[in-house]
């Protein structure tokens, strides 16, 4: 079996979240790059793998097969292309970019340098969700007519970066758009959205009403909310968004958390910072709130440990297994793709798409008006 060696831009929050799946036994390790001293030397530590202070010399690397592009968003064009040119197959975190230029320049990069371009991770990856598609190409509950996604959560009271905030749409929206793209099967063609900003101490657009037309004729209602009151984990069994029990008594731990200090509180709590604590391993399948897909025959509901069917007759939940590696979905379609060369699903020119949602949702609801795609 070929072991991908995998060299990794930035070792933040999203790294802690994915460096789980690393330990999958296709995949290894090799370098990192990072400015903070404290980062690079925990990874040498806990990988036995060379750390860099800049991405450019992870990319001159010549054991790096594949670079996770992990950096915070606004780098990750320069960053994957970069990483392209150097004739390195790139794994970049969603969202993919923050402009429509962008998404392709990093799309024509990996295609003029014949390498594979993969983006993720969003919760389309999640074992529930994949389960959920193949049962409506099953075709045992007929067409899917529309989609239900909601959740409520603490985002907007996590430590942030001011440029986090700012693009509180690209970053959490593109995880609904994503898992609605993929269970709907058509194309966006009409966006109708209102966003709010409940918090002037906290300059977000962190809330949303979305309304999704696709061209087969399905439709979608998208609601989301960052702002720390309602948790949609209530619909999920307390299964929180990485597959861990929450305790439902515990309630307002984010705002209490936060600090006047809040840079130094998100680093603190960073990869190699001396509040940050590995990921758990978890209970049951990561997930992004509550999904709901009506189709001719019945609703199916993905859910942390499998998918509910609410047939014409009964209703019941087929399980799927319990993680034994988070996220093993990203590294599956990543492997697919660089080692026996199939196309993945999550590749450059899908999430360009996801990102044309996103930006239309933030479009019109400061136009008012329907966004035709």
């Amino acid at each position: 079996m070929k072991t991908l060696k995998i060299g990794v831009a930035g070792l933040g929050r999203a790294f802690a979240l994915m460096a789980p799946a690393f330990r999958d036994p296709r995949v290894v390790l090799v370098a990192a790059a990072d400015p903070r001293e404290e980062a690079r030397n925990k990874f040498s530590q806990d990988f036995e793998a060379r750390a860099y202070g800049t991405v450019e010399e992870l990319c001159s690397d010549p054991a790096v097969d594949i670079v996770y592009v992990a950096t915070p968003h606004e780098f990750h064009a320069a960053h994957a292309q970069l990483a392209c040119s150097r004739r390195k197959h790139v794994l970049v975190e969603k969202p993919m970019a923050l402009s429509l230029a962008d998404c392709r320049a990093m799309v024509n990069a990996a295609r003029e340098n014949a390498v594979q371009l993969v983006v993720g991770h969003s919760h389309s990856f999640d074992l529930p969700v994949l389960r959920t598609k193949e049962l409506i190409q099953s075709g045992a509950y007929g067409e899917v007519r529309m989609i239900t996604a909601l959740d409520f959560t603490d985002w907007v009271y996590r430590p942030r970066r001011p440029e986090e905030l700012t693009a509180a749409v690209q970053n959490q929206a593109a995880h609904q758009v994503d898992i609605t793209r993929l269970l709907a099967g058509g194309r966006v063609c009409s966006v109708r959205a209102t966003t709010g900003s409940f918090d002037p101490k906290r300059p977000a657009e962190a809330a949303w009403s979305c309304q999704l037309r696709f061209d087969n004729g399905v439709f979608a209602s998208l609601i989301y909310s960052g702002y720390a009151h309602f948790d949609s984990d209530e619909f999920m069994g307390w299964i929180g968004e990485m597959g861990l029990k929450k305790d439902p008594s515990v309630y307002g731990e984010a705002r209490r958390a936060l600090t006047a200090e809040e840079v130094s509180l998100k680093n603190a709590r960073n990869y190699g910072g001396p509040q940050f604590r590995d990921t758990l391993p978890s209970v049951a399948h990561h997930h992004f709130g509550l999904f709901i897909v009506s189709c001719e025959k019945g609703d199916l509901r993905p859910m942390p440990n499998g998918v509910m069917i609410y047939g014409d007759q009964k209703k019941h939940l087929e399980e799927v297994p319990t993680p034994t590696i988070p996220r093993a979905e990203v590294i599956d379609e990543l492997y697919a793709a660089v080692v026996e060369g199939r196309a993945p699903l999550h590749d450059g020119e899908w999430a360009m798409a996801t990102l044309q949602v996103c930006l239309a949702l933030l479009d019109s609801a400061r136009s008012g008006k329907e966004v035709l795609l």
